[in-house]
């Protein structure tokens, strides 16, 4: 089984989100977009600072916390899966708003989504000014969260990748599972959510949060001249190759959780398959130079090393014989 096969065709929707934006061609001239080819957040000149901002949901996931009447964690993910892009430019994120649409009212989702946005951001220090609920019962079944998140970085220090070079380390930051991405592809695997494995549910493993990387590291980037940062979320591994196009060898790579290792033997899914969908293990990438690595070490203690930059377009496990073009 692969991505495909369970419903969901990466290279479909990358031509999908090109035919759209291709449409998209008006600016205001007075603020400044700065363009970054193939950044994870946008921003806009605001005098001394860029503004950083994007937007995310957390995907089929909902289902997964439908079905375990559990929704406290999704909205964790709601937060850090934005909170999260926006740092990739160096940003910090400062404030959040949220989008919740629901078929039926239902007052204890109401108060787990509302510990759960709060908990998101006290771990990402971020204030929540608003959102919008809307009930949708002939489009929405169940529920649905996403949200949108606003950083702000100054100019001099906004960090694109484009000074990503052949000789830089590549520093890898454990995920803390699953995150938010290829639940599609998972659930289609499990099936059924309550199965026990490894004394678990199945559905509750499923829905451990994604963490929150801004307070670890935002002090990283005051200290070190880290040339690029990645979220390794939907395309897996192919994230890296969003700071700018080279050539990222993993000779090191961090161990995957044993969910993942259930996902590829039940779905007999490919491990190429594996690391082109989640992100097995290594939920954020910073590229910095060698020296920087006893300061990340120290900030971030289960980061580590895991391999190099070179010359090249694509990222590589030697151990594992992979190769993942863009």
């Amino acid at each position: 089984m692969d991505y495909r096969e369970a419903g969901v065709d990466i290279h479909e929707e990358e031509k999908f989100i090109r035919r759209l934006i291709s449409r998209i061609t008006f600016e205001r001239g007075d603020f400044k977009r700065r363009k970054i080819p193939y950044g994870f957040t946008g921003l806009i000149e605001f005098g001394d600072f860029y503004i950083a901002m994007n937007t995310d949901g957390v995907g089929t996931k909902v289902l997964v916390a439908n079905e375990m009447r559990k929704w406290d964690t999704v909205a964790v993910d709601c937060i850090a899966m934005n909170v999260n892009d926006t740092l990739t430019v160096g940003a910090e994120p400062i404030a959040f708003v949220d989008y919740i649409s629901l078929s039926s009212y239902d007052l204890d989702m109401a108060e787990q989504i509302g510990e759960g946005l709060n908990r998101g951001a006290e771990e990402a220090n971020i204030t929540i000014l608003g959102g919008e609920t809307a009930t949708l019962p002939e489009i929405t079944h169940g529920i649905d969260i996403a949200g949108t998140s606003i950083g702000i970085v100054r100019k001099e220090d906004v960090i694109t990748g484009d000074r990503v070079e052949e000789g830089d380390v590549i520093f890898g930051i454990p995920s803390s599972g699953i995150h938010s991405n290829g639940l599609t592809l998972a659930r289609r695997v499990f099936g059924d959510l309550h199965e026990k494995v490894r004394g678990v549910e199945i559905g509750y493993e499923l829905l451990k949060p994604t963490r929150i990387y801004v307070r670890e590291v935002l002090p990283v980037l005051k200290e070190c001249d880290v040339h690029g940062m990645a979220h390794i979320t939907g395309g897996g591994l192919l994230n890296i190759l969003r700071m700018k196009r080279m050539r990222y060898v993993l000779d090191e790579p961090l161990e995957p959780q044993w969910i993942f290792e259930e996902i590829s033997q039940r779905g007999n899914v490919s491990i190429e398959e594996m690391y082109r969908t989640f992100n097995m293990g290594m939920g954020f990438v910073l590229v910095a130079p060698e020296e920087c690595e006893g300061e990340i070490k120290r900030r971030i203690p289960d980061a580590r090393a895991v391999g190099h930059v070179a010359r090249g377009n694509s990222v590589e496990i030697p151990e594992l014989n992979i190769k993942i073009f863009p």
